[in-house]
C-alpha cells in the first residue's frame, strides 16, 4: 500500500500528513515558537535534589525546571549496562553542578522536561552513543543471520579510537559501507561539537538541538510503501533537497514540489480532518460511533451502536461495529497522538471468539504505529487497557486551550444555577453590609431569567434584606460569571 507524505510549511508552522489509501492516518505539527525539545542536549545546572524521590530538578533555560530520575543517570547505572540502580542521587548529584542532559520527553501540560545524561544522536542509519561500547540493532530486523551480518560490518566499519557504540537502525539494512561510514563521520562531529561546547559555553546552554520536523520526516518516516513527498513551499523543497543530498539520497526521487493553485492541505481533505479530530464524537461508516474524552489522567473511548443495524441478529451487529471500531481507534490515537493510559469500552460481547476477534484487528491495526503500544486483554468488568508511549503533546494540546467560560470542564453551570447562586450572595452581603442598592452584572441569560421565571423570588429576597436590586446586563461575561456591586 503506497503511502504519500504531505508537508505544509509557513513561516509560523510546519504541518506534516501521512496519507494512506486516500485517510489521513498521522499529524504532526511543529511551531517555530514552540519548537519540540526532545532530543536537544543542553548544558544543565543542577537546581535541587530530592533523595527521597531519588531525583533531580535541572535548568535548562526553560520556564520550568527539567526533571532528572537516577535511572537515567548512566553513572549510577551498573557497569554492564542494565538498568539496575547501584549509586544514590544524592552520591552523584548535588546542587550547583553542571552537567550535560539530553530530553528525552519534551514538557506536557505542568509537568517539566524528562532528561537523561546518556546522551544518543540519531542518524539516518545509525544511533549514536557515546557513552556505551555496544553495538545493537534495531528490533525490527527479526532474522538472526541479517544481524549478525550488520553487526559485524559496523565492527569493520569503525574507527581505531572509537569508544562509543551504536544502534543500527531499519534503514541501514540495504545501506552500503560508504553511506554507513558518511552516518559515522557525521555523527563522531556532531559529539565532538557538543563536546567543545560543553566545556566553552555557560550553563543552561543550548549544546545540539535535533533536526526539524521536515527533515526528520526525511529521516524517520520514509519507507519503501512511501510514494510521494510533496511540499508546498518552493525555498524549503530546496532546503530539503540539499538535505537530502547528503543524508538521505534515496528519497530524492520522490521528493516533489507541489504547485497547484489549492492549499495543498485542502486537495487532500486534512484540514477538515484536523476539524473532525478535535472533537469528541467519531462517526462510523455503519452509523456506529466514537466518543472519545481526554483527561490529565487517561483518555477513554467509548463504542456506539448508533443507527447501525446492518447484521443478521443484534449479537452479529456488534461484532460488525466493535470491529469497524477497532480500525478507526487505532487510527484516532495516531491522528490525535493521544498517549498514557488508554480505556476502550467496546459494546459489551457475550459471544468469547467475537471478544479474540475484536482484540486481535485491534493489535493487527496498531501494529502500523510508530509509536510503542501495548495492548491487554478484556477485564472483568469488559474494558479494555492500554497505554501508548507519550512523546509530545496531543493535537488538542497544541491546537486549544481550555474554554474560558467552562475552564476545561466540558461544561458550565445552567443559568438557574448561577440565578440561585446570586441570590444566596446577596444575602451574604446584606448581613455584613448596609448600601443603599445592591446591582446584579451578569450575562444575558441570567439577566433574562431573573426577569422572567425567578422574578418572583428576587422580589421577594429584596423585601427581606430592604435593599433595592437592580439589574445589569455584561455581554462579555461567560454564563458562569457574575458580580454583586455595592452602590
Amino acid at each position: 500500500m503506497n503511502e504519500d507524505i504531505l508537508i505544509n510549511i509557513t513561516p509560523q508552522e510546519t504541518r506534516v500528513a501521512l496519507i494512506l489509501q486516500g485517510a489521513v492516518q498521522e499529524l504532526h505539527i511543529e511551531r517555530t515558537l514552540t519548537r519540540g525539545l526532545a532530543g536537544n542536549v543542553y548544558s544543565g545546572k543542577v537546581v535541587r535534589v530530592l533523595p527521597g524521590m531519588q531525583s533531580a530538578f535541572i535548568d535548562i533555560g526553560l520556564e520550568r525546571a527539567a526533571f532528572l530520575h537516577v535511572a537515567d543517570i548512566w553513572e549510577a547505572r551498573s557497569h554492564d549496562g542494565s538498568s539496575s540502580v547501584t549509586t544514590p542521587i544524592e552520591k552523584l548529584l548535588f546542587d550547583g553542578q553542571v552537567l550535560t542532559v539530553q530530553v528525552i520527553k519534551d514538557p506536557i501540560g505542568t509537568k517539566g522536561a524528562r532528561l537523561s545524561t546518556q546522551i544518543s544522536i540519531a542518524g539516518r542509519m545509525l544511533v549514536y552513543l557515546p557513552q556505551d561500547s555496544h553495538i545493537g540493532i534495531s528490533q525490527k530486523i527479526e532474522k538472526e543471520s541479517e544481524r549478525e551480518q550488520l553487526r559485524q560490518r559496523m565492527q569493520g566499519l569503525l574507527p581505531p579510537d572509537e569508544k562509543g557504540g551504536y544502534i543500527v537502525r531499519t534503514m541501514a539494512e540495504e545501506a552500503s559501507d560508504a553511506d554507513l561510514s558518511a552516518d559515522i563521520d557525521y555523527l563522531r562531529k556532531t559529539w565532538n561539537a557538543i563536546l567543545q561546547g560543553a566545556r566553552t559555553k555557560p550553563p543552561t546552554s543550548l549544546l545540539y538541538q535535533d533536526l526539524n520536523l521536515a527533515q526528520r520526516v526525511l529521516r524517520d518516516f520514509v519507507h519503501d510503501e512511501t510514494a510521494t513527498i510533496q511540499v508546498d513551499s518552493r525555498e524549503n523543497h530546496g532546503k530539503l533537497v540539499e538535505f537530502a543530498q547528503v543524508y538521505t539520497p534515496s528519497v530524492l526521487s520522490r521528493l516533489q514540489h507541489y504547485t497547484g493553485e489549492r492549499p495543498l492541505f485542502d486537495l487532500y481533505g486534512v484540514e477538515e480532518e484536523i476539524q473532525r479530530a478535535l472533537g469528541r464524537r467519531v462517526d462510523l461508516k455503519s452509523g456506529g460511533y466514537l466518543i472519545v474524552d481526554q483527561t490529565e489522567a487517561m483518555t477513554t473511548i467509548d463504542v456506539n451502536t448508533g443507527g447501525f443495524v446492518g447484521g443478521r441478529n443484534f449479537a452479529d451487529t456488534i461484532f460488525k461495529t466493535n470491529l469497524e471500531a477497532a480500525h478507526a481507534i487505532a487510527r484516532q490515537l495516531r491522528l490525535r497522538n493521544l498517549g498514557g493510559i488508554i480505556i476502550l469500552d467496546f459494546i459489551d460481547m457475550e459471544n468469547a471468539e467475537h471478544r479474540t476477534a475484536v482484540l486481535a484487528e485491534l493489535k493487527k491495526t496498531l501494529a502500523r504505529d510508530r509509536t510503542k503500544v501495548s495492548v491487554s486483554g478484556f477485564s472483568a468488568l469488559g474494558l479494555v487497557e492500554m497505554t501508548r508511549k507519550r512523546t509530545r503533546e496531543s493535537l488538542a494540546h497544541i491546537l486549544c486551550e481550555p474554554c474560558p467560560a467552562c475552564g476545561g470542564k466540558g461544561q458550565v453551570k445552567t443559568s438557574r444555577t448561577v440565578c440561585y447562586e446570586i441570590l444566596r450572595e446577596l444575602l451574604r452581603e446584606a448581613k455584613q453590609f448596609n448600601p443603599r442598592e445592591f446591582r446584579i452584572v451578569a450575562s444575558q441569560e441570567v439577566i433574562d431569567l431573573f426577569l422572567e421565571e425567578e422574578s418572583q423570588h428576587l422580589a421577594m429576597l429584596g423585601d427581606f434584606i430592604g435593599k433595592r436590586i437592580s439589574l445589569q446586563v455584561e455581554k462579555g461575561y461567560p454564563q458562569e460569571q457574575y458580580d454583586v456591586i455595592l452602590m
